[in-house]
């Protein structure tokens, strides 16, 4: 069974950071690219960065410059870590997990966590 526990979310002041962290389970970890998503209260769930099995990254562009994407495929964990919040970083973080590559959309992934709220405070 596979399962992704996303931890390290809260509340953070605007400028502030906060490092998310995703543990994997049940899945060859290392074959598997990591991205991380997100959904505001009355918004869609939007792609914010992935990290591919070999480890390229990419990021939406209101991630870019601020936020990290890393993974230690010893500990079957991915990392978010976010710098310079924004209030508009607000919302409920998941992490999913999609074979070799993933993709910006959430339909190339077939893991998902439960996710981990970040609120950012002005």
């Amino acid at each position: 069974q596979v399962q992704l526990v996303e931890s390290g979310g809260g509340l953070a002041q605007a400028g502030g950071s906060l490092r998310l962290s995703c543990a994997a389970s049940g899945l060859t970890f290392r074959s598997y690219a990591m991205g991380w998503f997100r959904q505001a209260p009355g918004k869609e769930r939007e792609f914010v960065g992935r990290i591919t099995w070999v480890g390229g990254v990419d990021y939406a562009d209101s991630a870019k410059g601020r936020f990290t994407i890393s993974r230690d495929d010893a500990k079957n964990t991915v990392h978010l870590q976010m710098n310079s919040l924004e209030p508009e970083d607000t919302a409920l973080y998941y992490c999913a997990a999609g074979y070799r590559w993933g993709s910006s959309q959430a339909g190339s992934y077939d893991y998902w966590g439960q996710g981990t709220q970040v609120t950012v405070s002005s």
